[in-house]
């Protein structure tokens, strides 16, 4: 694990969260190289973070750049349509205030950052879902800097990401870790209404599922938490990250407290080093366990060593619990006797193993330890008596054997605060000093440092320091070299140090202390003055948003009159899940279909049976697309269907050179026209609305836009949770990835019970990526009278499970009649509710929604 980097490699950036000022002065003080933070006026994906006004910015950006610390910040939301004028004007204000660059999620919203400031940098936010060169590749002609990769991505994936692009990319090494790709995860969005690509994730791969097995129930002990990693902890391989070429080592944390920010920030900080100068890391037990107390749900390497899905979820909770401390013997009274495999002290918390599904674990703070039945005050370990506050422990029932966890060290937190108490400048920017000073002349020096933002290369400053004193020819003491550096090097409460001191002496000079003193307040002021000063920026006067949609509604007008489309120019399209799904949907008639199937195998059937029913038929690719997983694309192609749904930026670059016509499915995120446009430009012949908008958000996008860009799907059972994470393979096999897995996927149909009693589907897909959809269907038949008024052509039905050939005939031909107008939206919602025995919702085409409904 501790392989050293290759020697040519510079050092990476350390990037630090920061959801408040303490949590700054945590990174700053303990070592980043630059932090990330959001807005508390929105656009970020930590909604519940305290955050930072705009107010705030100018002073924040001043406080990074005069330790040497970059500020970057996190626009890594998608856009709402009338969201775009404020938009625009949070982005003047952060430029103008100096951001060094912002992370950036929604397609539309680079292109619009663009126009407004060309020379502010952009991120690609994780939640772009960047996973392969093919996909950093497909958003290169946006113009961004730098790619922030999913967290899904192996070191050897990520090796050969490095070899075939030039872009730099920035990783995670540290913190949570959701269970579904990032930009992929509609769970929250699906059970509540609260998205998690708009800041406001519910957390629900946190909560305890039961598995059902082919109809049954599967007892699984207390293997509860089916969907909650464990979190991310790459300290160990932080010299094979760096000799992978990341430029970037990322800290996930915006919501956690500033003890934790300086914790985790030191100790990585060190092992960056240590990996620099080709040392082995010396991480000690005890160093570990602080790390843990201050936020674990228990440590791995998450996907870094690539796929364990046995580690990665082991199910048994999903909450922080901190580190494991003992065990209980017994109880006497109101005390607890243990065997402490750690040190605990008094007022340590602690938390007794529990059910914590069912409100079963007790914690609290120790109030007294007994050592042979004597009170103590420092840390022990071995056999003790635990004494808490009076009554918490009195009807507790424990048993032997029960494990303890320690949840929290005051002493330890205590210790941390104190490292952003103050400021310390433990690192020093070098400064070198050279010019003359000169008898009968003022005296002239420049000043020079080299340094660097957002770990690019170094960059030279220089600034000339003038004093208008004029040099004496000395009677006793002339001015010496030793005491010129002596005085302009006393810089203790400065974030400076004195690199170099080669200023000539010419004559005999006489130049008192406090000139001296002067010249060197004089040289730290304008150091400062250079260093916090805002980059030169042309910003666009605002109405860019406005020019921009205007562009989009020229396209509309020349495309297609207001007055709507004829029923007859509708289409409904329905995708199939499966070859008997297919020929029934084909025996009603339809035309237009889609397959998603598990085995790419039997696509050469589905479009045998397509054409000789003379329907049209298209393939959904992958929503993921890894290193080395191209020859996917090459296989799909040879099946000769009329065209693809892309659910990935590869597949739609792939699919364009390579002149097979495609649809932009829901995965590309699009949530207003700015993003439309883009993918348009890029060969797409529709887009697929995103899933996060409800009913007044889609119109919205579709309003300015031509009605043939878009298709909106009306019935399907939403997709929540994509993960490289398999369920299958955790409790369904001995195995521990594909390659041993035994495939349990293909021989079992699957389901997780959620705590309100919904059965929700498990598919696995040829990638053996897991998805869970909404065991309730969704239906916005409601919406499409008006949407086909705006121009909309194109409306998809999406069948999950399958079932009798008479309720798929039924389904097909209600849509078919509303898409053609021969029946209204209710009358369809009034014979889906009729009908549908596991339940339909209009899901979030729904006005009212409750977000608190999973919880």
């Amino acid at each position: 694990m501790n392989e050293q980097p290759s020697s040519r490699r510079s050092a990476p950036e350390l990037l630090a969260p920061a959801g408040n000022w303490e949590c700054v002065h945590a990174a700053i003080e303990n070592g980043a190289d630059a932090i990330y933070f959001g807005l508390e006026t929105g656009f970020n994906a930590r909604a519940r973070a305290t955050n930072f006004s705009l107010e705030d910015l100018p002073r924040l950006m001043q406080t990074l750049h005069r330790r040497g610390l970059s500020g970057f910040v996190t626009l890594n939301t998608l856009i709402f349509t009338d969201e775009l004028p404020s938009f625009e004007n949070h982005v003047a204000r952060l430029a103008d205030a100096g951001v060094d660059a912002v992370l950036v999620q929604d397609l539309g919203a680079v292109r619009l950052i663009h126009e407004i400031c060309p020379t502010l940098s952009i991120h690609a936010s994780t939640q772009m879902t960047m996973v392969s060169a093919e996909t950093i590749a497909a958003i290169e002609s946006l113009g961004i800097d730098r790619v922030v990769l999913a967290r899904e991505c192996s070191i050897d994936e990520i090796r050969k990401i490095t070899a075939s692009t030039s872009m730099p990319v920035e990783t995670f090494v540290h913190g949570a870790l959701c269970v579904a790709y990032s930009g992929q995860c509609l769970t929250s969005e699906s059970l509540g209404g609260r998205s998690a690509n708009r800041g406001q994730c519910a957390q629900a791969c946190r909560l305890d599922y039961q598995l059902i097995q082919d109809g049954r129930d599967v007892d699984l002990g207390d293997v509860k938490y089916l969907l909650s990693p464990q979190d991310l902890a790459a300290y160990e391989h932080i010299p094979q990250l760096i000799d992978a070429g990341v430029c970037s080592l990322k800290i996930e944390g915006r919501l956690k407290s500033p003890e934790y920010v300086a914790n985790i920030v030191e100790h990585y900080r060190q092992a960056i080093d240590s990996a620099m100068r080709g040392q082995p890391l010396a991480m000690s037990a005890e160093t570990q366990r602080e790390m843990e107390l201050s936020f674990s749900r228990g440590f791995s390497p998450g996907w870094l060593e690539g796929c364990n899905h046995k580690r990665l979820v082991p199910g048994q909770s999903s909450a922080k619990r901190g580190v494991l401390a003992g065990k209980i013997l017994r109880k006497k009274g109101e005390r607890l006797v243990v065997e402490l495999s750690i040190p605990l002290a008094k007022g340590d918390g602690i938390v007794l193993a529990g059910d914590r599904s069912a409100g079963k674990e007790i914690g609290g703070r120790i109030y007294q330890i007994y050592d042979r039945h004597r009170p103590v005050d420092q840390p022990v370990q071995g056999r003790v008596e635990l004494e808490f506050q009076r009554g918490l422990m009195k009807d507790v029932e424990v048993y032997d054997g029960q494990a303890i966890w320690q949840t929290d060290a005051p002493q330890l937190t205590k210790r941390w605060r104190a490292t952003f108490a103050q400021e310390h400048f433990q690192r020093r920017l070098g400064l070198s000093i050279s010019g003359n000073i000169e008898v009968g002349k003022p005296i002239q020096l420049q000043v020079t440092w080299t340094e660097s933002r957002e770990g690019l290369e170094q960059h030279q400053h220089a600034i000339d320091i003038e004093h208008p004193h004029v040099p004496e020819l000395a009677q006793k003491h002339p001015l010496q070299s030793d005491g010129i550096e002596k005085q302009l090097g006393r810089l203790g409460n400065t974030p400076y140090t004195l690199a170099s001191c080669k200023v000539a002496i010419i004559g005999e000079p006489m130049v008192p202390l406090s000139v001296l003193g002067e010249i060197r307040k004089a040289m730290v002021d304008a150091v400062d003055r250079e260093r916090i000063a805002p980059p030169p920026r042309v910003i666009s006067p605002p109405g860019t948003t406005q020019r921009m949609l205007s562009q989009v509604s020229a396209t509309r007008i020349s495309h297609l009159a207001h007055s709507g489309v004829a029923p007859d120019e509708r289409r409904l399209r329905v995708l199939c899940r499966t070859m008997s799904q297919l020929e029934y949907v084909l025996e009603t008639g339809q035309k237009h279909v889609y397959v998603e199937f598990h085995d790419i195998r039997e696509y050469r059937g589905a479009v045998a049976a397509a054409r000789q029913a003379s329907a049209e038929i298209t393939i959904a690719t992958l929503r993921i697309q890894k290193a080395g997983e191209a020859g996917l694309f090459r296989a799909l192609a040879k099946h000769g269907a009329d065209g693809w749904l892309v659910r990935n930026l590869a597949a739609l670059r792939f699919a364009v050179e390579n002149r097979i016509p495609c649809i932009a499915d829901f995965s590309l995120n699009v949530t207003n026209p700015l993003s439309a446009q883009w993918l348009i430009e890029q060969g797409a012949h529709r887009i697929t609305a995103s899933y996060d908008l409800n009913r007044d958000q889609l119109l919205e996008l579709v309003g300015p836009m031509p009605g043939a860009w878009t298709e909106v799907v009306i019935h399907q059972h939403m997709p929540m949770f994509h993960m490289e994470h398999c369920v299958f393979c955790t409790v369904l096999s001995p195995g521990t990835n594909k390659t041993d897995c035994g495939r349990p996927c293909d021989r079992h149909d699957v389901r997780l019970r959620d705590r309100v009693g919904v059965e929700h589907v498990l598919h696995a897909d040829v990638g053996c990526r897991n998805t869970l959809y909404n065991g309730n269907a969704q239906s916005g038949a409601e919406v499409v009278p008006i949407l086909s008024q705006m121009g909309v052509c194109d409306f998809r039905v999406e069948i999950l499970r399958d079932a009798p050939r008479a309720e798929i005939e039924r389904l097909v031909r209600l849509y078919r009649d509303l898409v053609a107008g021969r029946i209204d939206g209710s009358e369809v919602w009034r014979s889906l509710k009729a009908e549908n025995r596991v339940g339909v919702t209009r899901g979030t085409l729904e006005h009212p929604r409750n977000p608190l409904a999973i919880l």
